[in-house]
């Protein structure tokens, strides 16, 4: 069983809206490489493949590549409860929490809303190793401005 399974599905034409026509458009994910890939009600998973260039010096994956995953991944389970998109998603908080390098290798993010207010969300998300390696977790707070 997956964490998906624990967040209900949302219709096909929200969760298209969500991942093919505003995510697919974010810019800075785009540079990055990363691939938004499910998205439920407060829930959401993305991958990014690994690139040289995401490296540091020693040789593993830079913290601000994995920070800005678990910044990311959860726009998509913020969207999900919106009737329409916000003139402004902010994050205004964010915490992360770094357990293993990653080194060479594909990671996944996943996300989740932990408790929405009207205009303040709290969120969090963990990244781990296609192979299953968790390396950070976050939690964050966001303005979302209507």
């Amino acid at each position: 069983m997956s964490r998906a399974d624990n967040f209900e599905k949302i219709p096909e034409a929200r969760e298209q809206f969500i991942l093919e026509g505003m995510m697919s458009h974010a810019p800075f994910p785009n540079f990055l490489g990363m691939r938004f890939e499910e998205v439920r009600l407060d829930y959401g998973r993305l991958s990014l493949p690994f690139r040289p260039e995401f490296n540091q010096p020693a040789g593993m994956i830079h913290g601000g590549v994995i920070a800005s995953l678990i910044d990311t991944v959860v726009v998509g389970p913020l969207l999900s409860a919106l009737d329409a998109p916000p003139r402004k998603l902010l994050t205004i908080d964010l915490h992360v929490h770094y357990f293993d390098a990653g080194i060479e290798e594909d990671l996944v993010a996943e996300g989740w809303v932990k408790r929405r207010g009207r205009s303040i969300a709290f969120v969090g998300a963990e990244v781990a190793t296609v192979s299953g390696k968790l390396l950070a977790e976050g939690n964050m707070a966001y303005r979302i401005v209507p």
